[in-house]
């Protein structure tokens, strides 16, 4: 069969969660698990797989995605232990303090708070928190969806605990990963990963200073009072100082603690940085800019929420948890009986279980200190020959290392004596963690599923699974999905390639909602196009993280969700239409920087 052919078939699944999930709107779970039919059938009726060893590989997605899910129920359960604590809100409120810029709202929210909620969370709850506050505050809904959905972008690669290079290269690339350690390349698994980790942290550098300045001059252009750039590029020093704050600790974590704290570091460094310097109006515009009265606010940026109602409700305490008089930003003067509501706790306390996570997560995480070792010694689930299968194995299950039981669970168990919380509240936030999880297990599962099926359905190297497979009629010498179509693509579009690999990463996330599940369905062809091509398979790869990071801006998932939250519900078109050109200008970015990267030879592998 030609390569051609197969190039065709193995694009087929993709295809089909593409039509499925964009064009008829299906569910991630449901399309996933059309798709992986799809690809299951592809191997067995033209690869002639046995429907065993691709069972066998389904069950090793299976496992894979395990070690995820145990992660996504960890941050949820913690996000929805401070939500129903007051926790969050008590969060919220304290940044409301800080000004009545609006540009430095956007900015101490969009970019500093989601990420930090993005390093610590993820998963989508940067965009809801950060959209929620930012309409809080007397945003357009309109205004503040586009705004959160573009800024959440480079501390996605990194986001939840660095889930996206962890699981998303480390579960697709197993078998080629442990092959690099063997060579001598690489110390360890991890020690690949970090590298990935430090590429990719270069190639979001540009945009961590560019995109807040954009965005800002973006929404002052579309939804300002005089519809100017102008009005928001004034606000361009605030950006700076933000964006030096972010990215000092960024480029520090990613590059001597790994993966796992870029986000969370830089988000949370960055934060407490910039609401100091905001509240001393360093850097701060010197004209408080707003949006303008509600009464002269298109309608459609308003949507159902309600919006413009008792908007900009000063809170009862600073960051500091110290009292204040609450008012309305607009009227000042005025005390405004309806907008007191108390802060359930003080800002410490709200503060203190992401305090905690962060130093549990370093002490775990540094390979000086003794718990990293033994974290990584015990509690691990191993899963080998499955179905008899030789090589058909699965290592990543760690019960104690993996950051959704410790440190988020545990912390979520102790937040409820911190907070004082009830046992009803107590129930509402697992009650509501297991009902959110049932869709994602489901889509997650299949999506690694799809994966492992799509990578094992040819290129064999293990000998006794060749002799196995050979001995059930099966070609040895066939290509693989990805790599038919590596082949294939790779003939038409030649070295120019990394102009390509980070756009490729930025429709998987399109597609499946998640920078996590773009890497693993990705990354093994993104891997085959670098050695096609002979272009470092680090800064391929690294392209393929920074695009599924930028991908989360033109998300459908993301999308919907932030509609929902916002009340702006079947006005996705137009959200994804203001989206789609910075997606397009941080593609060019991180293209370039892969050049620099590739010419200047410093990730050769």
């Amino acid at each position: 069969m030609s390569t051609n052919v197969l190039a065709i078939a193995g694009l087929l699944p993709i295809l089909v969660a593409l039509v499925l999930m964009v064009g008829l709107h299906f569910g991630a779970a449901k399309a996933m698990g059309i798709a992986w039919l799809t690809c299951a059938l592809s191997a067995i009726w033209l690869w002639g797989l046995p429907p065993s060893y691709v069972l066998a590989l389904s069950l090793q997605g299976v496992s894979s995605a395990v070690s995820v899910l145990i992660i996504v129920f960890g941050a949820l359960l913690l996000l929805h232990t401070l939500q129903y604590s007051g926790g969050m809100e008590t969060i919220q409120r304290g940044m409301e303090s800080i000004s009545k810029d609006m540009r430095v709202q956007a900015i101490i929210v969009g970019y500093m708070f989601s990420t930090f909620i993005e390093g610590a969370a993820g998963f989508g709850a940067p965009v809801a928190l950060a959209a929620h506050l930012l309409i809080a505050l007397g945003f357009p809904p309109l205004a503040a969806a586009i705004l959160c959905l573009i800024l959440n972008s480079f501390s996605v690669t990194f986001g939840a605990v660095g889930i996206p290079i962890i699981t998303g290269f480390g579960a697709s690339l197993q078998a080629f990963i442990e092959g690099a350690v063997a060579t001598g390349s690489f110390q360890s698994p991890s020690h690949f990963l970090k590298v990935i980790g430090q590429a990719v942290a270069l190639m979001h550098i540009p945009m961590v200073f560019i995109l807040p300045i954009f965005t800002l001059g973006f929404i002052a252009r579309f939804f300002g009072p005089n519809r100017s750039w102008k009005d928001g590029f004034a606000a361009w020093k605030f950006c700076l100082f933000a964006a030096t704050a972010f990215a000092i600790p960024f480029l520090l974590f990613a590059w001597f603690m790994g993966p796992e704290m870029p986000s969370i570091a830089g988000g949370l460094i960055g934060l407490a940085a910039v609401m100091f310097g905001a509240k001393r109006g360093f850097c701060v515009p010197k004209d408080v800019w707003t949006f303008g009265e509600v009464s002269k606010w298109e309608k459609e940026w308003i949507g159902d929420s309600g919006a413009g109602e008792k908007v900009g409700c000063k809170p009862q305490t600073d960051f500091l948890g110290k009292r204040g008089v609450p008012s309305n930003l607009q009227d000042p003067e005025k005390e405004d009986p309806e907008c007191s509501i108390k802060s359930p706790m003080r800002q410490f306390t709200a503060w203190m279980p992401y305090v905690l996570i962060g130093i549990i997560l370093m002490l775990t995480r540094i390979d000086l200190l003794p718990l990293k070792a033994l974290f990584n010694r015990y509690g691990v689930i191993n899963f080998t020959d499955i179905l008899g299968y030789k090589g058909v194995n699965e290592n990543s299950i760690k019960l104690l290392y993996s950051p959704g039981t410790i440190p988020f669970m545990l912390i979520a168990i102790l937040t409820i004596f911190m907070h004082g919380m009830s046992r009803e509240k107590v129930a509402k936030a697992w009650r509501e963690t297991f009902v959110k999880m049932k869709t994602a297990a489901i889509s997650l599962c299949a999506s690694v599923a799809l994966v492992k099926v799509f990578q094992g359905s040819g290129n064999f190297t293990n000998p006794e699974l060749i002799a196995q497979l050979s001995a059930a009629g099966v070609d040895s010498n066939i290509l693989s999905m990805p790599r038919a179509m590596a082949e294939a693509i790779g003939g038409i579009v030649g070295s120019v390639w990394p102009i390509f690999a980070a756009y490729v990463g930025g429709l998987g996330t399109f597609i499946t909602g998640s920078n996590t599940v773009s890497n693993v369905l990705f990354a093994q062809f993104q891997c085959d196009m670098a050695e096609l091509q002979n272009l470092s398979r680090i800064v391929i790869l690294a392209a393929q993280g920074a695009g599924g990071a930028m991908g989360s801006m033109i998300c459908v998932h993301n999308i919907v969700a932030v509609s929902a939250v916002v009340g702006l519900l079947n006005r996705e078109g137009d959200i994804l239409k203001k989206t789609f050109l910075p997606f397009l200008i941080y593609g060019i970015f991180v293209s370039i920087v892969a050049y620099m990267l590739i010419a200047i030879g410093c990730f050769a592998f």
